[in-house]
């Protein structure tokens, strides 16, 4: 009797869920091949749930630093968009970083000191700006290739495109759950 509670809570809880939220099935979304599709879908799951764990931040929050040595939430929200800029320009064209780009997202892509300088005082809504921007960058160049390109190796490397975009998603990840962790240490 203990196990068919068991189950039924489950089933409740998981069809509550399902109701909130789209993110219960990774596919490709229209106009994309399927790994790449999927690949999409990872980032733009991954991405989301960030969001909703810091939309609702205040300034204090966003600016708030564990210790010395840690990222303001808004500097690590940064940090993911100058993380994708970075493998856009290296797996599309091929390249690093040029001068100008370097001047736009070196500090958010490295972070530390300069970057607990730079990046506090602006909401929330400022770095998700940004993020934004450099997505529909990366979906609009994604939305060109095939799944042949994402097989294949980038220039000069040992690397597939696909192993490229799947290290983007996991840092992504990683970045979520040390996001995770300040939000639930935020004085209150």
């Amino acid at each position: 009797m203990k196990r068919i509670q068991i189950f039924t809570l489950s089933f409740f809880i998981a069809l509550f869920f399902s109701g909130v939220s789209n993110a219960q099935v990774i596919e490709p979304p229209k106009g994309y091949s399927h790994d790449i599709g999927n690949m999409v879908a990872m980032l733009d799951d991954i991405k989301g749930r960030i969001y909703r764990l810091t939309s609702s931040m205040n300034q204090e929050q966003v600016d708030f630093l564990l210790d010395d040595k840690a990222n303001r939430i808004g500097a690590m929200i940064l940090h993911l968009a100058a993380t994708e800029a970075f493998y856009q320009v290296y797996t599309f064209e091929n390249r690093e970083f040029n001068e100008s780009e370097e001047a736009r997202w070196m500090k958010g892509l490295m972070l530390g000191e300069d970057a607990r300088e730079e990046y506090k005082g602006k909401p929330i809504s400022y770095y998700f700006e940004i993020w934004d921007e450099v997505r529909e960058q990366t979906k609009a160049l994604l939305k060109e290739k095939d799944d042949k390109w994402f097989a294949s190796k980038a220039a000069g490397t040992e690397m597939n495109n696909y192993w490229a975009w799947f290290h983007v998603m996991e840092h992504q990840s990683n970045h979520m759950g040390q996001i995770a962790l300040l939000r639930s240490r935020l004085p209150q």
